[in-house]
């Protein structure tokens, strides 16, 4: 295990020139912010927080992330206007508030104002938060910074990194308590091997409220905060089946998995053979929105075509969406796919009426249905007709009743400027490997939940 743990750790570990390059960038990028603040008299504090600041970055996350404090009442601006003037060549984000981003000296760079608040419990937004964070970890996380690393690694190679809206998974941050809770990566995995839902981790035993979320972890520095509030039922319990399975039978895949290769014509094809079921891609052109906008509108307007395929009769065996190509410059693409057990169904279709005892509403309802196919007659003590079906196919359902979902609002715009359905084999006309890649991972749909005896016996 430990020859293992070390391999990895090789991979992962930043040089010395990565941390010699990252060191000479937030120096020249701190000093110019405190250069520039002096010279137009304005009060703050600048620091780098974040995990270049904590020595927990894995090799090539070229990130920084530089706060810039001012006092509580300050206007913001002032320190927004001092990370423009650092980096003309900009582009300006928004989360809570605005914050600027560009690229130094080969590293992305997110320069944040905040406010100077005493305690987090005084915040004005989240981001205010993150300097009593970066104090609390660095202050605890001496000596264990390869364990966070490892940590790190496993969960990118089990895909459930990250607690943006698209992952819905594990933040760098939470990685980190969790290493300070067990003491190691390995701590960590026997730790989640017993997880259960509703799984309670409170470092400082402060939690000031209950939460409902699979997994509650009380923020060190705020009580009424779960910093694993992202985080869902099924990634942390991919994790917690990963953990087990690795510490079963410990394998270099876990870290490092073979990326999915695009399928080919050839493949896509067998794949549906094999299937024989009805796959549709719903595609249309992506609003200029930050991903944790436009995936909770995506994942919106994927079960309001589910709910569509329920209500008229046609059962789904799964689902799945996703964003391909760059939003930014008009280039990013809405792509969703829904796989129904059948696409066809009988012309008829049987409706169920009211208790035969409900003499009014039995009356509104035969009326309702003057020239049924077959009916009305009584089952199970309700008045029944059959009727002719209104779409006999699941395509020409979605087509028909598309602009009429709700989707969210960007989306919406997006969807009735135009959009494309694929049924079949005409997904083969999609020729973007990213979208062929996504349908690999997609059809092939394994993830390490148990090691069988034969994979062990084999290795």
């Amino acid at each position: 295990m430990s020859d293992l743990l070390d391999g990895v750790l090789a991979k992962v570990r930043p040089t010395s020139l990565e941390r010699k390059k990252i060191e000479e960038v937030a120096e020249a990028v701190l000093s110019k912010i405190e250069e520039l603040a002096g010279a137009n008299g304005v009060e703050c504090r600048v620091m780098m927080v974040g995990a270049a600041a904590r020595n927990t970055w894995l090799a090539g996350d070229h990130d920084l992330d530089i706060f810039i404090g001012v006092p509580v009442g300050s206007d913001l601006n002032v320190a927004l206007n001092l990370a423009r003037e650092v980096a003309p060549q900009h582009e300006e984000r928004y989360a809570e508030h605005a914050y600027v981003h560009a690229r130094v000296g080969g590293f992305e760079l997110d320069m944040v104002p905040c406010y100077l608040v005493d305690d987090a419990s005084q915040i004005m937004s989240a981001v205010d938060r993150t300097p009593f964070h970066n104090r609390y970890v660095s202050s605890r996380i001496g000596g264990m910074e390869d364990e966070v690393l490892l940590l790190k690694q496993f969960m990118k190679g089990v895909n459930v990194y990250g607690s943006e809206l698209k992952v819905g998974g594990f933040s760098g941050y939470l990685a980190e308590i969790l290493v300070i809770r067990y003491r190691s990566f390995l701590g960590v995995l026997e730790g989640a091997c017993l997880w259960r839902p509703g799984e309670v981790i409170d470092l400082e035993g402060h939690s000031a409220l209950a939460h409902r979320d699979p997994l509650v972890v009380t923020d060190p520095v705020d009580p009424r905060r779960n910093v694993a509030a992202a985080l869902s039922l099924d990634n942390m319990f991919r994790f917690a089946a990963a953990a087990r399975s690795f510490l079963n039978l410990p394998l270099q895949e876990y870290f490092f998995p073979l990326p999915a290769e695009p399928l080919t014509d050839e493949e896509l094809i067998g794949w549906l053979k094999r299937r024989k079921s009805t796959i549709i891609l719903a595609e249309f052109r992506a609003p200029d929105q930050v991903e944790d906008v436009i995936f909770p509108q995506l994942r919106k307007a994927e079960q309001a075509v589910l709910n569509l395929f329920e209500r008229n009769g046609f059962s789904t065996l799964r689902s799945d969406v996703d964003l391909h190509g760059d939003v930014s410059d008009g280039a990013g693409l809405v792509r969703m796919v829904f796989e129904l057990e059948v696409g066809r169904l009988p012309e008829v279709r049987k409706h169920v009426g009211p208790f035969i005892w409900d003499a009014k509403n039995v009356e509104r309802f035969v009326s309702r249905h003057p020239e049924p196919i077959s009916g009305p007659y009584v089952e199970d003590g309700r008045a029944v007709v059959e009727v002719a079906r209104k779409y006999t196919t699941a395509i020409e359902l979605l087509k028909s009743q598309m602009t009429g979902l709700s989707m969210g609002k960007h989306l919406s715009q997006e969807m009735h400027r135009g959009y494309k359905i694929y049924l079949g084999r005409e997904l083969v006309q999609v020729r973007d490997e990213e979208f062929r890649r996504f349908l690999a991972r997609y059809f092939s749909a394994r993830e390490e939940i148990c090691r069988s005896p034969q994979e062990k016996q084999s290795q």
